[in-house]
């Protein structure tokens, strides 16, 4: 597995070369996004494996080209619990990601014989590989090149299976015809997170 560091941005020549799809995960400083916590790393890994890790400028979070593959509605961009990483993106990098595959909504919809929806679950699963998820609770906002090699590697695991774990789940989509539901779980995503960020954090459907 190839990692590269960035700082602030992706060049414009490797937004270029994102074709049709990526894995898309981030890393903040707690789960209270955006009222106490910040947007600290951003993994992405293309479809050949390749993982890069990028840590934003923490004064404006400006990232233009990284900005211009969000918002391309011909890249898929393929994540797990994508209402966290949604709004972090959207909420400081000031843009609206555009067509997303949310591995854990769909394991959710369609992985109806077990209550194990989490990345774990699905690279345990999909994958055959058994994730270590301690390191989790990392100090991410340090500087990128104080990172440890095994924090740098917990980061890239978010996402280098994400393609795989995508293609298994939408394949039972289809054959279980649930397909149809789960687009519509993806269209309502950018309302609940709109939600989120004006702080209605209960579900609004329950009586």
């Amino acid at each position: 597995m190839k990692i590269t560091k960035i700082k602030e941005d992706i060049t414009s020549e490797l937004a270029s070369s994102f074709k049709s799809s990526i894995a898309i995960d981030t890393e903040a400083t707690g789960l209270q996004i955006p009222e106490r916590d910040k947007l600290s790393l951003i993994q992405i890994c293309d479809e050949k494996g390749n993982v890069f890790i990028i840590q934003p400028n923490k004064n404006n979070y400006s990232a233009p080209n990284l900005v211009s593959i969000l918002e391309n509605e011909r890249i898929l961009k393929i994540g797990h619990f994508l209402r966290f990483d949604k709004n972090s993106l959207e909420y400081f990098l000031k843009c609206k990601m555009k067509n997303i595959f949310d591995t854990k909504i769909a394991s959710k919809i369609v992985r109806t014989y077990t209550d194990g929806h989490g990345l774990k679950n699905l690279v345990q699963e999909f994958c055959n590989k058994n994730l270590d998820k301690r390191l989790g609770s990392s100090d991410w906002n340090k500087d990128i090149n104080e990172l440890s090699d095994k924090q740098l590697e917990y980061a890239a695991n978010d996402v280098i299976y994400l393609h795989k774990i995508k293609s298994e789940l939408e394949k039972m989509l289809i054959r279980e015809k649930r397909m149809e539901l789960f687009k519509s779980c993806i269209d309502f995503l950018s309302t609940r997170v709109e939600l989120d960020q004006k702080g209605f954090k209960e579900d609004i459907f329950e009586h």
